[in-house]
C-alpha cells in the first residue's frame, strides 16, 4: 500500500512540474533580426574618397570599388510556421512594421519584432523596399517611418516623387576613384491625377532558416546576411560601372531594374538577392 501511495505522489508531481512547464512558457516573444551587410562575407567598413581603410571589393568585371554611404529598406516582414502558417508582424505600418538599416548606424543594423506568437519558425519573408499601395510619402499615417527615412543623415524621400528610396548607395571604383552612385525605387508614369505604375522596384525576399527559430522561452536571433557583391555580381546581372551605369544622376530607370534584380532576385528564380540566413541563434 505504501509503495502504490509513493507512485501516485510521484505520479501528481510529476503532473504537476509539467503544468508548471507549461504555464511557464510565455505566449509570445521578440525576434531580433541582425543585419550583416558584407562584401563576398568580408564585413563593409564605409570610407570617403581615397579611403585606405574602406573595404574594398572587386566585381566580376574585374572593378574595383568600395562605399561611403550605404541603406535601404526593410519591410513587410514575415515569419513562417513550420505547419506552413504566415505570422505577419505589421505589414500595414511602417511605423511598426518598416526600418531604415544604415551601415553608419550600429543600432540600425538589428531590428526587434515584439511578441511574435510562441512557435517554431522555419522561414522568414521580408521585402526590400517598401510595396506598391504603401509607397507614398505619407507623413499623416505613418509619421515615424517618414521622419527616420527622411532625416538628414538618412535622405531616404524622392525629392521628385511620391515614394520612398529602397535603396541608397554612394561609393568610388576604379584605379581614379570615379562616383559610384545608385539609388533605388519604384517609379510612376502619367500625370498627376493619372498616374500608372512605371518600374516596380519593390522585391519579396524569401529565406529558409538552416535551424528552426524557436519562439517562447527563448528570444531568438535571426542573423542574416546582405552580401553586396550582387550589386555587380549578382545571380542575374553582371554589370559593368561606367559613363551611363551607377553615376550620379544618370542611371535610367532600365538601368536601375538591372541593379534591383541583382540586390533583391528577379521574383521568379531567385527570391533571396543578396541576402542569405547565417544562423539562428535560440
Amino acid at each position: 500500500m505504501k509503495t502504490i501511495k509513493n507512485y501516485f505522489l510521484l505520479a501528481i508531481a510529476s503532473l504537476t512540474i509539467i503544468s508548471c512547464s507549461d504555464d511557464d512558457t510565455p505566449v509570445a516573444n521578440n525576434v531580433t533580426l541582425e543585419f550583416n551587410n558584407t562584401f563576398k562575407g568580408t564585413p563593409i567598413v564605409l570610407g570617403e574618397e581615397a579611403s585606405t581603410t574602406a573595404t574594398v571589393n572587386t566585381s566580376a568585371m574585374g572593378q574595383d570599388h568600395y562605399f561611403s554611404e550605404l541603406k535601404y529598406v526593410i519591410s513587410n516582414i514575415r515569419l513562417i510556421k513550420e505547419d506552413g502558417t504566415e505570422i505577419p508582424y505589421n505589414v500595414n505600418n511602417l511605423d511598426n512594421g518598416a526600418t531604415v538599416v544604415n551601415q553608419s548606424k550600429e543600432e540600425t543594423l538589428s531590428y526587434v519584432l515584439s511578441e511574435i506568437p510562441t512557435d517554431n519558425y522555419n522561414q522568414i519573408k521580408f521585402g526590400l523596399g517598401v510595396k506598391t499601395d504603401l509607397n507614398t510619402l505619407d507623413e499623416v499615417s505613418f509619421p515615424e517611418f517618414y521622419a527616420s527615412a527622411g532625416a538628414n543623415d538618412t535622405e531616404m524621400h524622392w525629392e521628385w516623387g511620391t515614394g520612398y528610396r529602397f535603396t541608397k548607395i554612394e561609393g568610388f571604383y576604379g584605379a581614379d576613384d570615379s562616383e559610384l552612385s545608385f539609388h533605388s525605387g519604384s517609379t510612376i508614369e502619367g500625370e498627376e491625377g493619372n498616374y500608372t505604375q512605371g518600374v516596380d522596384a519593390y522585391r519579396d525576399i524569401i529565406l529558409d532558416l538552416p535551424e528552426s527559430a524557436n519562439v517562447g522561452n527563448s528570444a531568438p536571433t535571426i542573423k542574416i546576411e546582405a552580401d553586396f557583391d550582387a550589386l555587380l555580381s549578382g545571380h542575374t546581372n553582371t554589370i559593368e560601372l561606367g559613363e551611363d551605369n551607377a553615376t550620379p544622376s544618370v542611371h535610367s530607370a532600365a538601368n536601375m531594374e538591372l541593379f534591383v534584380d541583382n540586390l533583391g532576385g528577379n521574383g521568379s528564380d531567385d527570391v533571396t538577392g543578396m541576402f542569405s540566413i547565417i544562423s539562428v541563434e535560440n
